[in-house]
């Protein structure tokens, strides 16, 4: 099934410019959401994974039937304020300021085996420090995988030394 064909693009959103790619289309689609599913969770079956972690907002939607596919448990990573247990913080760049991200200190234990699934590679950035996150509290991030890429951008650089897997590329803007 290609994919490309049932993911949106809005121009001048959010910003004029920029070309943004809509999931909600491929969503409503249970025929491409399943297949989007079942393509990533194919994908990280030979890693032996314990647990899936999605960033907030759209790794949740697609890391949830992924980890219910492979029988594994589930962990979000959220924007500060926004979990109500302990956390662990880490704050990374951004073009034009910091961000932070955080995660339950116990959602992940040492040794565990943890495959990171999200909508959207685009500069890298929430993603790699969702590694360091991960990593920080013992785990090891042995997949990453991506619904879409923005080849462009270059985001993989910053992922450089892990396993990234996407599947519907895009070369320009």
């Amino acid at each position: 099934m290609d994919l490309s064909k049932k993911i949106r693009e809005i121009e001048d959103f959010p910003k004029p410019g920029i070309g943004f790619k809509d999931i909600t289309t491929l969503l409503k689609d249970g025929e491409a959401f399943k297949y989007t599913v079942d393509c990533i969770s194919e994908n990280l079956r030979r890693h032996n994974v314990d647990i899936i972690v999605g960033p907030e907002a759209r790794g949740f939607i697609l890391g949830t039937p992924v980890a219910y596919n492979l029988g594994v448990g589930f962990v979000p990573i959220r924007k500060p304020g926004k979990l109500p247990g302990k956390v662990e913080s880490y704050e990374y760049s951004l073009e034009y300021g910091t961000d932070v991200l955080e995660i339950h200190e116990d959602a992940i234990t040492k040794g565990m085996r943890v495959a990171i699934v999200d909508d959207l590679l685009a500069t890298g950035g929430t993603v790699a420090a969702a590694t360091k996150l991960i990593e920080k509290l013992g785990g090891e991030v042995v997949s990453i995988e991506f619904l879409i890429e923005l080849d462009f951008l270059d985001g993989r650089k910053k992922l450089d030394g892990y396993n990234v897997n996407t599947l519907v590329h895009y070369s320009e803007e």
